[in-house]
């Protein structure tokens, strides 16, 4: 809401200044109960609804104010509406390599949580380093792991990591098959509990030239790319 987010009050008027035609480009937004996506739910142009649903307890209740169990009903429900309105939930696994609470992990808790959503419906589960403390052989593990395990199911990452370790992240998701990445132009954001400045999201430019190694991104407009990494530069920098 825009009293627990500043930031987030002005929503409607960035959208309805977003002009995705004639592209392929798909709007999401992030939610954390039914209230926001029923809002979420209001603008045509997202086609997508995105909630974290954390293996902690302890991260759960501090970002949606929920318990693991409550999240769960929640998450039954937004799918339910996303099915009603054509629209894809994609269920993002917080905490998914660790957490720093000490709050129960293992990877096995892992798979437990992305099967039971699975059973939902929902075809699209992102793997989140929240706080930056997965190794490379970690993601490459568990990514791959589900991959195998939920054949219909997408599996994403939303890695965190410092610039140093970012590129190793990648490599691992990549080579274990995943091919749904989540960045940020110029790294910009991650998370406030990461506890180390340095953690932040994967920087867009640097996955791109990676991924163009390995012969995707073919279809990039560089000029586009360029003149948003100037204007993120201007506002953020």
């Amino acid at each position: 809401s825009p009293k627990a987010i500043p930031q987030m009050a002005d929503t409607a008027a960035v959208v309805s200044q977003l002009d995705i035609s004639g592209t392929s480009t798909k709007l999401l937004a992030i939610v954390a109960n039914e209230r926001g996506a029923k809002e979420a739910l209001q603008y045509d142009a997202i086609s997508c609804l995105g909630f974290p649903f954390s293996v902690s307890e302890t991260f759960q209740l501090r970002n949606t104010n929920s318990t693991i169990a409550e999240s769960l009903t929640r998450v039954e429900a937004i799918q339910q509406l996303c099915i009603a309105h054509k629209k894809q939930l994609v269920i993002y696994l917080s905490m998914g390599f660790g957490n720093p609470y000490g709050d129960p992990y293992n990877e096995e808790i892992v798979y437990k949580w992305a099967h039971t959503i699975q059973q939902l419906g929902v075809t699209v589960i992102s793997l989140a380093d929240t706080v930056g403390l997965a190794t490379p052989e970690q993601v490459n593990r568990v990514t791959a792991h589900l991959i195998s395990a939920l054949p219909g199911i997408e599996i994403g990452v939303h890695l965190h990591s410092t610039p140093v370790h970012h590129a190793h992240k990648i490599d691992a998701a990549f080579k274990a098959g995943c091919r749904r990445f989540d960045g940020a132009l110029l790294g910009i954001g991650g998370c406030p509990m990461a506890d180390d400045e340095l953690v932040g999201n994967m920087d867009t430019e640097q996955m791109i030239s990676y991924f163009s190694k390995q012969g995707c991104c073919n279809q990039l407009n560089a000029e586009a790319l360029q003149q948003s990494i100037m204007m993120a530069q201007t506002i953020f920098m």
